[in-house]
């Protein structure tokens, strides 16, 4: 599997980065997971803009879904004429719901669906193309998952937003890279059931045995040296900060 980072600003986008969102590739399939403000736009460095086979939303917050609402667009009117064939979309309850009310006037209550093959997600195992993709419910204030995503006998998992939560303990166990948002900052911020620490991510990979971690969704106004420090003393594997344009061969 090949990960590449397209966007990894946390609550929104920063000078150097889009908000969550990441290109996962195995076999000729491209999973995309989440696509948050800006995302759309620097998603197209990486591969054509109609060359997506699924998205996976996390959860329904605006900096891991919004761009979806100027991916319709892209969809819908296609420049060369003909609207493109519905691409599977895997989301909480409400996920269409969520998208055709933040657009505010799509043609038609339906128009979402006329691009979009929605599916929703709960705790459960199914494959996405040649994935084999685990979900769990995850501590968020809304309806949030965390993925393991398998394929030839590697692993990737990603947290989404969460606070300390054993489902993605479990849902890291043993994983080969470990996407872990680190939000906030220890002795700083202490939210419960919303996000974590440097700390705490650094405390998830090494509960799991986690072979790497990489930090991710550290917004801009958190110094990330410190919560990839504070990772280091709880998780002695790899461990680095998320990175625009940033690659990893799984």
């Amino acid at each position: 599997m090949k990960l590449t980072v397209v966007g990894c600003s946390g609550s929104f986008p920063s000078v150097e980065s889009a908000c969550s969102s990441y290109l996962l590739e195995a076999d000729g399939f491209r999973l995309l997971l989440d696509m948050g403000n800006g995302a759309l736009g620097e998603l197209q460095r990486h591969c054509g803009l109609y060359d997506l086979d699924a998205i996976f939303l996390s959860h329904l917050h605006a900096d891991h879904c919004i761009d979806m609402c100027a991916y319709f667009v892209a969809r819908y009117y296609r420049h060369d004429g003909g609207r493109c064939d519905p691409i599977p979309v895997y989301g909480p309850e409400g996920t269409e719901h969520r998208l055709t009310t933040a657009y505010a006037d799509t043609p038609s209550a339906s128009s979402m669906s006329e691009v979009f093959d929605f599916h929703t997600v709960k705790p459960s195992t199914f494959d996405i193309g040649p994935f084999t993709v685990h979900t769990e419910r995850v501590a968020h204030p809304v309806e949030a998952y965390g993925i393991r995503v398998e394929h030839g006998g590697r692993s990737l998992t990603y947290s989404g937003d969460t606070g300390v939560s054993p489902a993605l303990d479990g849902l890291a166990r043993d994983t080969d890279l470990f996407l872990c948002e680190a939000a906030f900052t220890h002795g700083k911020e202490d939210i419960p059931d919303l996000h974590l620490n440097g700390r705490e991510a650094g405390e998830s990979a090494a509960r799991a045995g986690a072979r790497r971690l990489v930090l991710t969704h550290i917004p801009p106004w958190t110094d990330p040296q410190i919560n990839l420090r504070d990772a280091r003393t709880a998780f002695s594997g790899p461990v680095e900060l998320a990175v625009p344009r940033r690659t990893y061969e799984i």
